[in-house]
């Protein structure tokens, strides 16, 4: 369990870092409306991600009870969809990176900006699928409390994706409408965070069959 653990922190620490969506989003309502509203995004959006560890504890929990051999399955599954993801990333990124570039500046609004962030992360299934795809993969059934090491592995990314989201709102917030003309950069940058994505899902993926 200690050493998975770094496996995926190390894992989880490169997907936090990469330009996913909640990135965007926090890096979009910084640049409009100024850093609080960004950090305020950003504090919503973790909230909303553990809205999904919540929920995924609970139904990996009865998975494993019901069949070990579906829990398998899952992270067979998992895997793939992890690449699936990569891809879309890297076919997303120039749409992306003019929505970054094109946000208009408007008063700030925090008190919203945390409710919005809570409701774009809590109602977006692809969070959902992504945490059932990923953290699946560092659960060891063999050492028991699987809920407990889902929660705990849940806990550990939603805590890196929300500083990473946080930091990136004050970096927004500090060089506001600086990113204006520099969207060929950060199409790059999108697209070799899909890149990886790939690379992590293939890499998990082949280790699975062969392990099978």
């Amino acid at each position: 369990m200690f050493q998975n653990f770094w496996m995926f922190f190390a894992a989880a620490l490169v997907l936090a870092l990469l330009p996913g969506p909640s990135i965007f989003y926090v890096s979009s309502r910084s640049l409009a409306a100024g850093r609080l509203e960004g950090l305020a995004s950003g504090a919503g959006t973790g909230i909303g991600g553990m809205v999904h560890v919540v929920a995924g504890t609970l139904g990996l929990s009865a998975l494993v009870l019901a069949s070990a051999q579906l829990f398998a399955l899952l992270k067979l599954a998992g895997a793939g969809y992890l690449v699936w993801m990569g891809i879309g990333m890297v076919r997303a990124a120039r749409r992306d990176a003019a929505m970054l570039t094109a946000v208009e500046a408007r008063p700030a609004n925090p008190r919203r900006a945390v409710v919005d962030g809570i409701l774009v992360e809590a109602l977006n299934p692809k969070t959902a699928a992504f945490f059932l795809a990923f953290l699946p993969q560092f659960v060891d059934i063999s050492h028991g409390h699987v809920a407990l090491q889902f929660l705990l592995l849940g806990l550990v990314s939603v805590a890196l994706n929300t500083s990473a989201d946080l930091a990136v709102a004050l970096a927004a917030g500090a060089v506001r409408g600086g990113l204006a003309g520099k969207g060929n950069a950060i199409m790059r940058v999108r697209q070799g965070a899909g890149g990886l994505m790939v690379v992590l899902g293939l890499d998990l993926l082949l280790s699975r069959r062969l392990s099978a």
